[in-house]
């Protein structure tokens, strides 16, 4: 992969590998190129009044990257690295000068002297020589969004403190200053409370683990645990306060919360028994609102604040079922006794009641967006994470809101080809994907936009049980994030940005970091153009991909990829990227199963959520079928909403059979429909039901629809597939409305 590297560095040469500074990362808001370069050695001065953390914290970063020590004294003219107090600046800006006989970094505080430190050590190689060049330029910086963040959910698997120090350090790099710590989960309690032992005694370790997908449905019987004692995690908390970023502890309630219940079984509606959970999903035991419970929660919450000097305290308060509430007598009779509709609003009267208590103690709180249900508590802050919708009704309302969408945000997506990439939960969240994302939506105005504070990445664990692959899903999506956060990030320049990427692979090689080379890989976007069916295949350079459609492996000599390939009978896809007559990604394979229905013209009439929605109503034409494991692309997703698509194969033809794919995987709220009907019409307005299939038939075909009939002719075939209005009990999300995800129609 190395010599992959410097290949690729040398097709970006004339615009970048020569100049190191257009590597920058965040991508500074000015930068000017001036002649010339600064020689760093080790007779380099650097001149300060104090050895400060940042000080000692540039100089312990050159000798890593360079092997050169170079010394600290006070200001004189033999200095040459010089760092200047502009009381101008603003708290987070800096400024860079850099000429042939010095370095002159200008800031008003600490924290723009370390962000000014981020970019200069860009500019220095990991090479071990007496003498770097730095080229000489002027940079004036700072950034858009005051909330640049990142999570790490250590619930469902569990990291050392010396990985969270790493991790801290690489969110530092790149001047993100925000990390999201989610500490509770059902499948593990990580943080130490005194005055609740348990929590970590029996909260913090499950009898097994699930593996593989879920939709496998295995686990293993390996002990599993951990948690941070109180101790470790000041210590923490100190190493990220110095490297300017905040820790925003997150203790989930209501939901979420099977590992507290498993340790005190007093605080759920039901006499249990609990047990932490092995498996991943939505559970429908909860904390009860009673007294007892808000005396415990007040009793955690007061610990997480003596540990943790965040503004904002994460409380979860997603995914919360409301079965046990509706059963639940002590629920029942507080519905009554505050007057409250139901048990939506019974949530939140739960979060208000926390709300409350962290007012009391100078704390703001925050939580997904599920905190709108039932009303917003008064000063509460919202990460919006079901898409947009709920941060732009918070902000509407005046309420301060972190963007973090799952169709742009959640790094536990496949960033690759899917079927090239780790077991994945699913969705489909590129690099680039990330990079277009704009925090502020366009549904706000001035005036609301500014309660945006910015956005954030959310690296859920289920699929990551090792430090190397969380690295792997961190990284470069990460990059693209900070500079969409700084608000230098420009959607039409992805491809310059692609390049400073490449540079920095170079970077994380010598660190030894863990990072996924999609963007080498070799990805598939179908096009319909009157009714015929071309994939256009995507890649670093597209002109070098190799490619072959009858299931043999591309080798040098194989057909090179110069246009979209027009698909007009069953194939198998294989292609990869090469270089120099190499191959230099994983080949990428693709089966297309052509019919009547391929590359017809086909509508929806309920339109799919933003998250799963990739390719539109093409998706269920395109030749592809989605995978039930990897359903990160191909398959589209509806939440709450029938799927209702009508097919139009412009001309009356013959019509023998239909063949149809559905997705279940209940840990997910995602459903097998409860009913499908096939109609088909002449017209396009009047039609006649020729099929009807129940639930029971959808399960025995494990999703799949084929149905054979005497022939007709037709033009026209609707499809309607009802989604379960109700999840029922004893079922992850119980209660709530299920997802439908579809693909592929086949029609012959």
């Amino acid at each position: 992969m190395r010599v992959l590297i410097i290949l690729l560095s040398l097709i970006f040469s004339l615009s970048f590998s020569q100049n190191r500074e257009l590597s920058i990362i965040p991508q500074p808001k000015k930068l000017i190129k001036n002649e010339g370069f600064f020689i760093l050695n080790p007779s380099t001065l650097v001149s300060a009044e104090a050895n400060t953390f940042e000080i000692d914290y540039l100089i312990k970063s050159i000798q890593n990257q360079t092997g050169q020590i170079l010394n600290v004294k006070k200001k004189s003219k033999s200095t040459q690295i010089i760092f200047n107090k502009n009381k101008t600046l603003a708290e987070n800006a800096y400024q860079i000068d850099i000429n042939k006989n010095r370095i002159i970094i200008e800031s008003s505080s600490s924290k723009g002297q370390f962000y000014a430190i981020q970019s200069l050590l860009q500019l220095i190689p990991f090479e071990k020589k007496k003498e770097i060049k730095i080229p000489c330029l002027t940079i004036y910086d700072e950034p858009t969004f005051a909330w640049r963040g990142v999570h790490l959910d250590v619930g469902r698997h569990f990291f050392d403190t010396a990985f969270i120090k790493k991790y801290i350090d690489f969110l530092a790099t790149y001047k993100m200053n925000t990390f999201h710590w989610h500490l509770t989960e059902d499948q593990g309690w990580r943080i130490e409370i005194k005055k609740y032992p348990l929590l970590t005694e029996i909260g913090s370790k499950r009898k097994g683990t699930m593996v593989g997908h879920y939709v496998d449905q295995t686990y293993n019987d390996i002990p599993y645990g951990g948690f941070y004692t109180q101790e470790e995690i000041k210590d923490i908390v100190a190493y990220a306060a110095q490297r300017h970023i905040t820790i925003v502890p997150e203790i989930e309630m209501p939901g979420h919360s099977l590992a507290a219940l498993a340790a005190y079984p007093n605080l759920a509606c039901t006499d249990g028994p609990f047990e932490v959970a092995k498996g991943w999903g939505v559970f429908e035991d909860v904390f009860c609102p009673k007294e007892e419970t808000f005396t415990f929660l007040e009793d955690v919450l007061a610990e997480v604040m003596t540990l943790f000097p965040s503004t904002y305290i994460h409380i979860g308060g997603d995914e919360c079922p409301k079965t046990r509430w509706k059963k639940c007598v002590h629920c029942q009779a507080l519905i009554k006794k505050e007057g409250l509709n139901d048990e939506y609003e019974l949530q939140s009267y739960f979060i208000k009641r926390i709300e409350k208590f962290l007012n009391k103690n100078g704390r703001k709180l925050i939580g997904w967006d599920e905190i709108l249900e039932g009303g917003l508590a008064p000063n509460a802050a919202v990460m919006s994470w079901q898409g947009e919708s709920g941060g732009i009704e918070a902000a509407k309302k005046g309420h301060y809101v972190v963007m973090t969408p799952g169709s742009h945000c959640y790094f536990d997506h496949y960033q690759g080809e899917p079927k090239n990439e780790p077991i994945a939960i699913g969705g489909f969240t590129t690099l680039e994907k990330v990079y277009q994302y704009q925090p502020i939506p366009k549904e706000l105005n001035a005036a609301e936009a500014k309660f945006v504070m910015g956005a954030q990445a959310n690296l859920w664990t289920e699929y990551m049980p090792t430090k190397a692959q969380v690295e792997y899903m961190l990284f470069p999506r990460l990059l693209a994030l900070s500079e969409v956060v700084w608000g230098t990030a420009k959607p039409d320049a992805f491809q310059a940005f692609q390049a400073k990427v490449i540079e920095h692979f170079k970077r994380f090689d010598q660190q030894k970091i863990n990072y996924s080379r999609s963007i080498f890989g070799v990805t598939l976007s179908p096009n319909i153009k009157e009714n015929q069916l071309f994939i256009a295949l995507k890649s670093l350079d597209p002109k070098n991909i190799k490619y072959t459609l009858d299931g043999s492996t591309p080798n040098a000599k194989s057909m090179s990829y110069t246009e979209p390939l027009l698909i007009e009978k069953n194939a198998t896809l294989q292609a990869a990227y090469f270089e120099n007559d190499q191959i230099l990604s994983q080949v990428t394979m693709q089966n297309f199963y052509v019919n009547l229905a391929t590359a017809k013209k086909v509508s929806l009439l309920n339109e799919p959520h933003k998250n799963y929605a990739i390719g539109g109503a093409t998706a269920l034409v395109d030749g592809m079928k989605g995978d039930t494991k990897r359903y990160g692309r191909d398959w589209l997703g509806f939440l709450g909403k029938n799927f209702e698509t009508i097919v139009d194969l412009n001309d009356e033809i013959t019509i023998r059979k239909i063949q149809l794919g559905f997705l279940e995987n209940k840990g997910s709220w995602i459903h097998f429909p409860v009913e499908v009907n096939v109609f088909s019409s002449n017209d396009g307005e009047n039609f006649q039901k020729i099929l009807t299939m129940s639930s029971q038939e959808v399960i025995k075909n494990n999703g799949q629809i084929m149905a054979e009939w005497q022939p007709f002719k037709a033009r026209f075939v609707k499809v309607e597939a009802k989604f379960l209005d109700k999840i029922p009990a004893g079922l992850p999300g119980a209660g709530n409305k299920s997802w439908v995800f579809v693909d592929e129609i086949q029609i012959e």
